[in-house]
């Protein structure tokens, strides 16, 4: 489904937000992410430029791009669900999460389980079971081919984590524990650090040193009605002024690529949060103006269709973008071709079709809990289309 180029207003409705069942320019951005990703793994291999320095911090800012929109969109339909609601149902929460990444994920790590008993890759026992209970992010020797599952980690722990520490203490609390973790973040960083080597192979992959990339995001969606209302903010978004924003953004992405002291301690400690702020910015603007030339480029349909298909890219890129294998199959541009044939082959055969099963599942069970005589809300299959 293409992302909408319908703008939105100040009172952000679930007919304006969730226009088309997309929300505008999201698909656009995970686009963009995505080729951030896939770009910095292609470094390296044979017949691609080398881009070293690029390697590793091009990945890391699409990941985190990635991160943020997570933490905004999951928490602004449970904003949603619970300002229509007055309440979150966390059943049909985890029913959504499940049917929407475990199938592709799962079926991967299947795959690689059955290549690895054929002798084609190898895999440790512990490899498996950490891929297959999301939490690679904790493990120190990762493979190759698992070794992206990580950020799906941190994100499987985030939405285990979000909607029952709202369903606890209520939007508004919620919104200040999110606040929080955007202070505490950086201090775990650095107390990784400054604990000993042994921790420090955590920092940048453990769920409690990449909170603050979705807790700006859960930020963002809390107080984006109140930011749309101020005239100030509204005029920023449309100045030159906000140029500054992706020049922050940029320069705490060249942060990224130090790794020694003391501009990485700056980096742990400022520059990661600077970054995640900066992203959070970006994407509230593009959701608020995709009329303009840059909106229009995020929803162009070819442009979205890449941010649908993100996931599966994102899953399957890994097999073939290995710059130190020297089989043909990494070889570019055979590594790019295949990396998006396996992406397609995933989105239609297993990604697609359990995405609507789950509009199947939602449709009767809403049907049955609702009374006779109601219909279901206008925005509200918007609203579940909107998590795809």
């Amino acid at each position: 489904m293409m992302a909408s180029s319908t703008s939105v207003t100040t009172t952000m409705p679930s007919e304006k937000l969730f226009s088309g069942g997309r929300i505008p320019s999201l698909d656009g951005l995970r686009a963009i992410s995505i080729g951030m990703v896939i770009f910095a793994h292609l470094c390296g291999s044979r017949y691609f430029v080398s881009l070293v320095a690029l390697r590793r911090d091009l990945g890391n800012v699409g990941v985190r791009v990635f991160f943020v929109i997570s933490g905004f969109l999951i928490t602004t339909l449970l904003l949603q669900e619970f300002a229509e609601r007055g309440r979150v149902s966390l059943r049909m929460f985890y029913l959504r999460r499940s049917l929407r990444i475990f199938p592709c994920a799962y079926a991967y790590i299947a795959i690689a389980c059955l290549l690895s008993l054929a002798g084609w890759l190898r895999l440790e026992p512990k490899d498996l079971i950490h891929a297959a209970t999301y939490t690679v992010n904790y493990e120190q020797l990762r493979p190759w081919h698992t070794i992206h599952l990580w950020s799906l980690s941190v994100e499987e722990q985030f939405y285990f984590v979000c909607p029952v520490l709202l369903c606890i203490v209520g939007p508004r609390r919620g919104l200040w524990v999110a606040a929080g973790v955007l202070v505490l973040a950086p201090l775990t960083r650095l107390g990784a650090w400054y604990l000993g080597p042994e921790l420090r192979w955590r920092i940048g992959t453990s769920f409690q040193t990449n909170a603050d990339a979705l807790a700006a995001g859960c930020v963002l969606a809390g107080v984006r009605t109140w930011l749309w209302a101020q005239p100030g903010y509204l005029r920023f978004q449309q100045s030159r002024g906000f140029l500054a924003v992706p020049l922050v953004a940029l320069g705490a992405a060249i942060l990224l690529s130090f790794e020694q002291p003391p501009l990485l301690l700056v980096s742990y400690a400022v520059g990661m949060t600077a970054l995640n702020l900066a992203i959070a910015l970006i994407i509230d603007r593009c959701v608020r103006h995709p009329s303009d030339f840059f909106g229009r480029l995020l929803n162009w349909s070819p442009m979205a269709f890449i941010g649908v298909l993100s996931y599966s890219l994102y899953l399957w890129q890994e097999p073939f973008l290995d710059r130190l294998s020297d089989r043909p199959i990494n070889w570019f541009p055979i590594n790019l071709v295949l990396t998006f044939a396996a992406a397609l082959v995933s989105y239609y055969v297993v990604e697609k079709p359990f995405m609507e099963l789950r509009r199947r599942i939602e449709r009767r069970l809403r049907v049955s809990a609702a009374p006779a005589v109601t219909a279901p809300a206008p925005g509200a299959r918007r609203a579940a289309d909107a998590t795809n």
